[in-house]
């Protein structure tokens, strides 16, 4: 069984756009690798490299921002391609809850797979946030599974998750091929009982 995921803190880093496909979070040819380890690095590598080149930087980039582990995103976020390289880039950079308006289904799915806990608010909540990391890059955010709650400073926001993920963060039951590997003994016992498989009696 995985560890179970109940409550998240830590410093973030704010991303902000709608919209934000897969193929920005990781561009398609990094998809080469055999491995995700490195993908940390190259997490928004477009959308950075063009920012440096218009004089200006990207919150991946930004100095402030490197130990932050809670990403704050807008709505939308993680559309686009079914690619589960995105949210192993993010997790390789660095993040470990992502706290936004909306995500793409798919996307909300692959980061489960990676205990990565989506949690929602609203448009209001979700600038608001934002700004005060912004202002303050070193402002503890809390992302609460249990409570479906985000805080941060003297801020609590009811935030959304549904409850079939939030059972699983909460038991540890997110990572379907931790189980697997976890229980081989109980699979090889029940492959030896099937009849397809050892043939008919």
């Amino acid at each position: 069984m995985s560890n179970a995921v109940k409550s998240i803190s830590g410093t973030a880093v704010p991303v902000r756009g709608n919209d934000i496909d897969t193929d920005r979070i990781i561009p398609a040819r990094f998809l080469r690798c055999v491995t995700f380890d490195g993908l940390g690095e190259h997490a928004f590598e477009d959308d950075r490299q063009q920012l440096k080149d218009a004089g200006d930087i990207h919150p991946f980039d930004e100095e402030r921002f490197q130990a932050a582990n809670v990403l704050v995103v807008n709505s939308n976020f993680g559309c686009g391609s079914s690619r589960e390289h995105a949210p192993q880039a993010i997790s390789k950079w660095g993040i470990t809850a992502i706290v936004g308006v909306s995500f793409a289904e798919i996307f909300y799915g692959n980061n489960i797979a990676l205990g990565i806990p989506c949690l929602q608010i609203s448009v209001a909540e979700a600038d608001a946030l934002q700004s005060a990391i912004e202002a303050d890059p070193s402002l503890v955010v809390t992302v609460d599974v249990e409570n479906k709650q985000v805080r941060y400073g003297d801020t609590v926001l009811n935030a959304a998750i549904d409850d079939g993920p939030q059972k699983m963060y909460l038991s540890g039951n997110w990572d379907a091929t931790g189980q697997l590997i976890d229980g081989a003994e109980e699979v090889k016992a029940k492959v030896a009982e099937l009849p397809y498989v050892n043939g008919f009696a």
